[in-house]
């Protein structure tokens, strides 16, 4: 932890020396919540969103913030290892066409929805029709199962440190997430108001009771999503191993890892039980393996957590944007982010000007970030990018 912040009602713990002015008056924003639980976390790569930093940790008691957990409710990473030790440029723009072919990039979904067994159960067998927003969106979310999106969302072929290539695929909920989290954010919004606490309509940061009908229902529906997510990741994996079987077989795989860094959960902190959101953020309990990706053309790290309190057992979920989108495709130049890539070897996204939204010039220094939080996480594989498919 760099520094702590204690003129607010409850302090606000830092693991960053700066932080722009806009998320730093987000996270005094949180902190002046009537129902925060012991303190505020800020992870090293925050910056500005909306209500809340990313990079942001906040445990409730009694309330769930829509807007704390985000509209990609479930965005996250999997990482999986393989028993190859190279792969030749060849095969690797060959490996890059088949995702091209079988996963759908940017705003672009399946022709048909896939199998409903790929589509996750609710909670409980809780019946999908008892999901208002779900069950309104299962038809055309079975078209998004297997979709990258857009955004910062990845894939990426890399070469670890420990000697093996690895499969590493950044996504969420597609629109599913987007709508849930809309719609429970403008309830949010409409019913505060019954409430005795007091929070300002241009914080951002309506609530919703968790023992109220409507906090109930948006639990159960954001974890529907923080599921479709994880399955989402997991059949754009499975496509892209029947790629790499196809190009350079035999290949075995190795333990699939997931997690996700926007949702809510109920967890025990400092003797109570609270629900912690993290928006942009990763949880890092003793011994959890997590990853840290990095911008486009800078390595991205497999961690294993230390279950630091201080940090609400959390970690970084990324490098963290330095500069807007915007700002990024009118100030980087576009040759310089080319030639960054191209002199690495990297099979790079960075077509046009357009694109300098995603380039590494756009985001902090992952070396950085990570040296930050070396008493949340510790670095136990370092994956250097060899190709990567942006939507």
């Amino acid at each position: 932890m760099r520094r702590t912040v204690k003129t607010e009602k409850k302090p606000i713990k830092l693991w960053l020396e700066d932080m722009d002015s806009g998320a730093m008056e987000q996270a005094r924003n949180l902190a002046n919540l009537p129902f925060i639980h012991r303190h505020i976390a800020i992870m090293p790569d925050a910056h500005l969103g909306y209500g809340m930093p990313i990079g942001g940790v906040m445990a409730t008691d009694g309330v769930v913030i829509p807007n704390a957990v985000g509209v990609d409710i479930g965005c996250g990473m999997c990482a999986q290892q393989t028993s190859l030790r190279s792969l030749s440029s060849e095969k690797l723009k060959a490996l890059l066409v088949h995702i091209r072919k079988t996963i759908p990039l940017g705003f672009k979904h399946h022709k048909k929805g896939q199998d409903r067994h790929l589509m996750p159960r609710a909670k409980g067998n809780i019946p999908i029709e008892d999901l208002p927003i779900v069950s309104r969106q299962y038809e055309s979310g079975r078209t998004q199962l297997g979709t990258l999106g857009g955004g910062n969302h990845f894939i990426e072929i890399q070469k670890g440190s420990d000697g093996y290539i690895w499969i590493m695929i950044h996504s969420g909920s597609r629109n599913l997430g987007y709508r849930v989290a809309n719609f429970y954010n403008k309830l949010a919004g409409r019913i505060s108001g019954r409430f005795a606490a007091t929070v300002p309509k241009n914080w951002q940061l309506a609530f919703l009771p968790v023992e109220s009908e409507e906090g109930r229902q948006y639990l159960l529906e954001m974890e529907y999503c923080v599921d479709f997510a994880y399955a989402n990741r997991k059949l754009m994996m499975e496509r892209v191993k029947d790629g790499l079987l196809m190009i350079a077989a035999p290949v075995h795989f190795g333990q699939f890892i997931n997690i996700a860094h926007n949702y809510a959960s109920l967890e025990t902190h400092f003797h109570k039980d609270v629900l912690v959101h993290r928006k942009g953020a990763t949880r890092a309990r003793e011994g959890e393996i997590g990853i840290i990706p990095g911008s486009q053309g800078t390595p991205s790290y497999l961690v294993r957590g230390k279950g630091n309190k201080e940090s609400f057992e959390s970690c970084s979920h990324g490098a963290g944007r330095k500069m807007g989108r915007r700002q990024a495709q009118r100030s980087l130049d576009l040759h310089v982010e080319q030639k960054r890539l191209e002199d690495q070897g990297i099979l790079h996204a960075i077509r046009s000007r357009r694109d300098l939204d995603e380039a590494a010039g756009a985001y902090k220094n992952i070396d950085e970030v990570v040296e930050n939080q070396l008493d949340l996480v510790e670095v136990i594989v370092t994956l250097k990018p060899l190709a990567v498919v942006k939507g």
